[in-house]
């Protein structure tokens, strides 16, 4: 039975640890040994939203393990438009060994899972950015945990605090914690909170592994003592209109020295980028000691190797 990629919500908490363990071999690694894994095997890349570290990290880890990438535009599938989802899906599955999608609908990657007899990885969604919040754990545990330890990778007690907005890489983050056990602060604007809803269904996992999940809406009360502190664009794709009043709605939840300031003393800083510097994050906080951007910016790279090896390694190609 084949696997998807779809929300961390799906993935159980051994699923991450194979994750983690085969993202760490790759990246010792780098690129030696790994050019015949994935030879003969061919990845779709389906996008209708643009992207730079995704498909960049999606197509270079295929090429380092002997794979092959085609790549498909908006204007060159229109998915539900030109052609429906459900036959895009039944087509594609004839010619290759996997699919990326990178959607507005989170429900249209649902569906293209459903008639696809081939893996399907969310690549981003209106809901979801599951590849994203596995590399940015991953990245936690490489400076603050270890690998080897199934039961939480060495995190038990860490606190993310997460600033911004209540959107898809938000709600990864959710699930994210809620598998590992971590303890997850979403400060947000009441207006823009993850649906509490999500929340009560994700804490009831959390605290089986020893985390919780709480909203706070006051930033500085949500940073204290923080481990990781995290945000994001305040305005993502498709809300550009909004991107005035967001300025101005946001401003208390940027990362600026102040703020990072009353976390732990060693706290890290993650931004899963683009980052609109000067908005949510300042020059010195991004390209401050306490950043690891560039390392989690990597680290795409490696989990979405991991992502691919594990899901396609099994696929005999049509």
């Amino acid at each position: 039975m084949k696997k998807d990629l779809i929300s961390i919500a799906d993935v159980s908490k051994d699923d991450i640890n194979q994750i983690f363990k085969w993202a760490a071999i790759f990246k010792r690694g780098k690129r030696r040994g790994f050019n015949r894994l994935l030879a003969g095997k061919s990845l779709g890349m389906i996008f209708e939203k643009p992207s730079s570290r995704t498909r960049i990290s999606f197509e270079v880890a295929m090429h380092q393990m002997g794979g092959y990438v085609i790549y498909l535009g908006e204007d060159q599938t229109q998915l539900g438009k030109r052609e429906s989802v459900a036959d895009v899906a039944r087509t594609a599955s004839r010619y290759l060994d996997g699919v990326v999608l990178r959607t507005f609908s989170h429900q249209g990657i649902l569906e293209f899972a459903k008639f696809a007899s081939i893996p399907v990885i969310n690549g981003l969604s209106d809901c979801c950015h599951p590849c994203q919040v596995l590399a940015d754990i991953f990245t936690f545990i490489e400076k603050r945990g270890k690998f080897s330890d199934k039961a939480g990778f060495g995190l038990k007690g860490k606190k993310v605090t997460f600033l911004g907005d209540g959107n898809n890489v938000a709600c990864s983050w959710v699930w994210g914690a809620a598998k590992i056990g971590l303890n997850l602060i979403l400060s947000s604007p009441s207006q823009y909170q993850i649906d509490g809803s999500l929340i009560s269904r994700a804490n009831k996992i959390a605290r089986e592994n020893g985390g919780f999940i709480e909203l706070e809406s006051n930033p500085e009360k949500a940073v204290r003592s923080a481990d990781l502190i995290y945000t994001d664009v305040w305005a993502s794709m498709g809300q550009e209109e909004e991107k005035e009043k967001r300025r101005e709605i946001f401003s208390p939840y940027q990362v600026n020295d102040k703020l990072v300031s009353l976390a732990n003393s060693e706290s890290l800083v993650m931004h899963c980028l683009p980052a609109h510097r000067g908005e949510e994050i300042t020059d010195s906080v991004i390209d401050g000691k306490q950043s690891v951007v560039w390392d989690e910016a990597e680290n795409r790279l490696h989990v979405q190797k991991a992502v691919l090896y594990l899901l396609l390694k099994e696929i005999q190609s049509p």
